[in-house]
């Protein structure tokens, strides 16, 4: 995939965070839907590996042209809302989900001597429900210690306080087994049962300290009884334990039908976030902005969104949470705007949704201003510099040593006046011995549009030099050395008075000092500079370690490269302990780089 495609969908500002992202082809219609723990890296493992992935997914990839996501708290959120938008919109690349397919609730029944049920469809009236449970091990475990700890019934018996006093039933098998203590027979009295269930709830509520401390316990006890299979068990339902999850704001039975809309604004553009939520679960989702005509206030500009994605959304519920007052009242709609409580944190994500959204829209807003002033700075260099084209592509070079030391150079690529660092380069000095920028500046340049020309390659619309007229005429040999002079415009500027040198020309460029054209210049050199001191550093760091490191006697290449591989550094490496160098070269070598380098 091109960067430009890349830098359209946004991909290096998406947020490490966990989520759901949704794919739209060119028809803006949704044709993928998928979770991610961490949505930055997620989403740009489709477009950084591309080869590695399948037929249908590069199909996939070739077909999106925008990206939306929701952020959420947790993974699970991100799995339970991926579920629902799924089944709601039934994207074509996904796997379609039935509804059969729903997450388990576990519930407790609203009856006298409650039970403890497994559904997929939760029925409000029923009783209690908690849940949805996205991995089915941790529940099952879960259930399985509440049978071990607490005596539920598992019955269908109608429990009434007259049918006990009728003895209308006998205990079963679940009372010989001591899994029931007989509630059906008035062997257990109802306050007794209800402790009980309240110990379950808290289980189920997500409280498993206690349940923690019953496995463990159990563990060391089977393992200083040399039972270790038994023990085994017991860790494996800790670790189960681990993954249990029991709340989730994306899918809550609580919850009745409601929207979730919040605002948050400037003096030009108001930006807004809707979630629509129906029979407990986020099935809608949707980020906008409103540019301002007059002096509309932040109510107006709500009510007015609210209306237009309720009706989107096909949305009827009768109640809408918002951050600020609605300007207007909907016919059949109560406004809440919630203090505490599940309803609350709904806002508050609804609210974090639109604060990125927002972030993201000015990063965007900024992004295009600095694109049409490099467009317009490009354009104004064009013509100060006279050239036939607009130099829509630049390359600088510039020289880099520390007293004849390590020699290297740089290359810079900008691309409509802005850094394109995918086609930068880095020249290490290969034919010039010493000092010698003027030789060094040849050999790069030449080494630069000679391989350009070998793979026909298109030459930039202008070259700069980073220096005078010493550096501009070495970079001119080189050039004629390969039939190009004459063929790419190339210019010098030299850094005392930023003046720009032509080839040929002893009277230099002076440009006025605030004219965009001079600093896309000063950019393009001051970029190339950089570039070149940062390589010289990391050659000259890297230089240093191995000439410390060669100096010792017993230590070789191979053993250097290892220290390298896992110090970074040679700082790194005198501050490492003789234990952490043991682990990486063994002790007798350590021994001798810890003395060699007192």
């Amino acid at each position: 995939m091109s960067v430009e495609k890349k830098e359209k969908i946004g991909l290096s500002h998406l947020p490490q965070s966990p989520g759901v992202y949704r794919f739209y082809d060119k028809n803006d219609i949704l044709i993928y839907v998928g979770k991610a723990k961490n949505l930055k890296s997620r989403v740009s493992s489709y477009f950084n590996q591309l080869q590695s992935h399948n037929q249908k997914t590069k199909r996939l990839v070739s077909q999106i042209t925008k990206l939306e996501f929701t952020i959420v708290n947790t993974e699970f959120d991100a799995l339970l809302l991926e579920n629902n938008l799924i089944k709601t919109h039934q994207p074509k690349y996904n796997i379609l989900l039935k509804d059969d397919k729903s997450y388990p609730y576990v519930c407790i029944t609203d009856e006298s001597f409650p039970r403890l049920l497994v559904t997929r469809q939760p029925e409000k009236q029923e009783g209690k429900y908690y849940g949805p449970f996205t991995n089915l091990k941790a529940m099952n475990t879960v259930l399985e210690l509440i049978k071990e700890l607490y005596h539920l019934r598992n019955c269908t018996f109608h429990l009434s306080e007259e049918n006990i006093q009728k003895k209308k039933f006998k205990v079963c098998l679940e009372y010989h087994l001591g899994n029931c203590l007989g509630p059906c027979e008035g062997l257990q009295n109802e306050s007794d049962y209800l402790q009980e269930v309240q110990q379950v709830q808290y289980i189920l509520k997500g409280h498993i300290y206690q349940v923690r401390q019953y496995f463990t316990a159990q563990m060391q006890q089977y393992a200083e009884a040399l039972e270790f299979e038994k023990a085994q068990v017991c860790k494996q339902k800790l670790s189960l334990l681990d993954n249990f999850q029991s709340k989730s704001l994306v899918v809550s039975p609580k919850s009745s039908d409601m929207d979730v809309l919040s605002i948050l604004s400037d003096d030009a553009i108001a930006y807004l976030h809707f979630f629509k939520i129906k029979e407990g679960a986020i099935i809608f989702t949707k980020s906008i902005d409103i540019k301002k005509k007059l002096d509309e206030s932040d109510s107006d500009i709500l009510s007015y969104v609210a209306l237009n994605l309720r009706e989107e959304s096909k949305s009827e519920s009768e109640e809408i949470i918002t951050n600020i007052p609605l300007g207007i009242e909907l016919d059949g709609v109560k406004n809440i705007l919630p203090k505490i409580g599940d309803k609350k944190k709904l806002l508050e994500l609804s609210l974090k949704n639109v604060l990125l959204y927002k972030k993201e829209k000015q990063r965007i807003a900024l992004e295009k201003s600095l694109k049409e002033d490099a467009t317009a700075s490009v354009k104004e260099l064009k013509q100060v510099l006279q050239l036939a084209h607009t130099p829509r592509h630049i390359e600088c070079f510039d020289n880099s040593n520390i007293q004849g030391t390590i020699p290297v150079a740089s290359m810079v690529y900008f691309k409509n006046g802005r850094p394109y660092k995918k086609e930068y380069r880095h020249f290490n000095i290969k034919t010039v011995v010493g000092a010698n920028d003027f030789a060094s500046m040849e050999e790069i340049v030449f080494r630069r549009y000679k391989r350009l020309k070998e793979e026909e390659k298109d030459f930039p619309d202008l070259v700069v030099i980073d220096g005078g007229k010493g550096q501009l005429s070495s970079a001119c040999k080189a050039l004629k050395d390969l039939d190009l002079y004459g063929k790419i415009p190339i210019v010098g500027i030299a850094k005392k008075l930023e003046e720009i040198y032509f080839p040929e020309d002893e009277i230099p460029l002076h440009i006025h000092k605030k004219s965009p054209a001079l600093r896309l210049l000063q950019q393009v050199r001051n970029e190339a500079h950089r570039f070149a001191i940062e390589f010289h550093r990391k050659k000259r760091d890297k230089n240093t370690i191995h000439s410390q490191l060669e100096d010792i006697d017993g230590i070789g290449q191979n053993t250097i490269t290892k220290l390298l591989r896992e110090f970074k550094s040679l700082s790194k490496i005198k501050e490492a302990s003789m234990e952490e160098i043991s682990k990486v070269i063994g002790k007798s070598k350590a021994s001798l780089v810890k003395e060699g380098l007192k």
